[in-house]
């Protein structure tokens, strides 16, 4: 099984892949089937991985002859130089994605929606919008749930 280190050309986003082979991906690069799952790109780059070596039996570490036993080596695992957070950004980045596929976007009209929806004047469904923080706390004192987005995950859905 080879674990490569992948990225979309367009927006460089960063991901995992997993492979039966080198043959394998390639095979699969050439008929189109790798795609970003962040943006959906389906031109994908293989970045430079670190290598993982398989060197057999653990073997006893040895004691120098002061008795001090000197610390065991790091793993060599490509996890150690994927950039932090990289599964979460993927996972992050499809959970807003199906946020915008599930709910209508009322823009600036979202603390009046909110409340129509919530007095049953209009039908229940889900929406998305703008509202200023002072709208978003008298929506919650009203019993109306809100959740508040980071700016920096509002530019990601536009």
């Amino acid at each position: 099984m080879k674990v490569l280190n992948l990225q979309c050309a367009g927006q460089q986003h960063s991901f995992e892949g997993w492979f039966a082979s080198e043959d394998d991906f390639r095979n699969q690069v050439a008929r189109g089937l790798l795609e970003c799952p962040l943006c959906g790109a389906k031109d994908v780059l293989k970045l430079p991985s670190a290598p993982r070596l398989n060197l057999g039996a653990v073997r006893e570490r040895e004691v120098a002859p002061d008795g001090v036993v000197p610390p065991a080596p790091l793993p060599a695992t490509s996890d150690m130089f994927a950039p932090a957070g990289a599964g979460h950004q993927a996972t992050l980045l499809k959970a807003l994605r199906e946020l915008v596929a599930r709910t209508e976007d009322v823009g600036e009209h979202f603390a009046q929606e909110a409340r129509r929806i919530h007095y049953g004047e209009a039908e229940h469904r889900n929406i998305r919008g703008r509202a200023s923080a002072r709208e978003a706390m008298e929506l919650l004192e009203e019993g109306i749930e809100v959740m508040p987005l980071p700016a920096a995950v509002k530019d990601t859905l536009q």
